[in-house]
């Protein structure tokens, strides 16, 4: 044996008391068990309804079209499907948002531009001190001239 203190048969063997241990893993189980709950938080979220659900008014018939900037597969931009030098962008769009009540022009991009050059178009409107907003995919392109 490696550990013997009696000498004989009878002697005392030391034994480890694990009901304390026990007692203390039970009190943090319990401590654990109460504080979990009080730590979850919660988040309110607004989830819109479906699209068919809100009905879609249409504009007065006095409203002027949307001012549309968009760019092509081959890199050619057009305001209102008229094709647009690039140099002329940004005047003709600022003397368009000069006789126009909302200051804003939508932006729409054909599906395979390459980013890069998207983000050029935004910035150089940007750059002029256009209100750029970008168009959707679902959102159906302005009427022709």
């Amino acid at each position: 044996m490696a550990f013997d203190l009696g000498g004989g048969k009878g002697g005392i063997r030391p034994a480890m008391n694990v009901t304390p241990l026990v007692d203390v893993v039970l009190v943090l189980l319990i401590i654990f068990m109460v504080v979990t709950p009080l730590m979850t938080k919660q988040m309110w979220q607004d989830v819109p309804g479906k699209a068919d659900d809100t009905e879609v008014t249409p504009p007065p018939a006095g409203a002027l079209p949307p001012v549309v900037l968009t760019l092509t597969r081959a890199g050619v931009m057009q305001i209102n499907r008229e094709d647009v030098p690039r140099e002329q962008v940004v005047a003709r769009l600022q003397r368009m948002l000069n006789a126009r009540p909302d200051k804003i022009v939508f932006f729409d991009a054909e599906n395979d531009v390459p980013y890069g050059s998207a983000m050029d178009v935004l910035d150089l409107a940007r750059g002029g001190g256009i209100t750029v907003a970008v168009v959707p995919d679902a959102v159906a392109e302005p009427p022709a001239p």
